[in-house]
């Protein structure tokens, strides 16, 4: 009995050690994004996610730093090149969370990088990839608010495209920040971005 309680306490102690190491490099990895370190940051997040094979998301996290730093991306080298490391994390992140809305978003926002670097080439390939997925999304999670911005903020890309009016969208715009101000994260590290963003595009709306 003596020996079952030793082993249980050191048991705990090393899932409370192994916790504590995992929280403590996910907050030092988000800190080194909002210093404006984002390569230190997804190679953090890497390294975590090697760590941690069940969970998607710091895979999920480094994804999501390489999509964000190719809009705008000129060099068509380098922006492949973040893009495919991209695709490969979010490969990684799907693997052990399938059917999960916040990685088809991730997906949607991979393929959008494309088609904001050159619409002409990838329009056509990767546009309806992108509604698709916003789709399943939304019929897996109608009430996430990244769900709801994220495609809101496609469609009104779209519209622009096409000389068509984006003011319907904007009411999809206003519930996903609805949605924002009553949404909880399921634990401090889950996604929990997007408000600021759906708020500036609400207001250009409005203009």
């Amino acid at each position: 009995m003596k020996h079952l309680i030793i082993i249980t306490t050191l048991l705990v102690s090393v899932l409370t050690n192994a916790q504590t190491n995992y929280e403590k490099g996910m907050q030092k990895a988000f800190e080194l994004w909002g210093s404006n370190n984002p390569t230190e940051a997804s190679n953090m997040f890497e390294r975590i996610a090697n760590a941690e094979p069940d969970n998607w998301l710091p895979a999920y996290y480094a994804a999501q730093i390489n999509i964000m730093n190719s809009f705008g991306e000129k060099d068509e080298e380098k922006l492949s090149a973040k893009l495919k490391k991209a695709q490969d994390l979010i490969n990684d992140a799907t693997a052990i969370s399938k059917d999960n809305p916040e990685i088809m978003v991730l997906q949607a926002l991979l393929h959008t990088a494309w088609v904001a670097y050159d619409g002409a080439t990838y329009g056509m390939t990767l546009s309806g990839k992108v509604v698709e997925l916003y789709t399943k999304a939304a019929q897996i999670a109608p009430n996430n608010p990244r769900v709801v911005y994220c495609k809101a903020e496609w469609d009104m890309g779209g519209a622009r495209y096409f000389g068509q009016d984006t003011t319907p969208f904007c009411k999809d715009m206003e519930r996903a920040i609805e949605l924002f101000a009553n949404f909880k994260p399921e634990t401090p590290f889950h996604p929990n971005w997007g408000k600021e963003r759906a708020v500036q595009v609400l207001e250009s709306c409005r203009k």
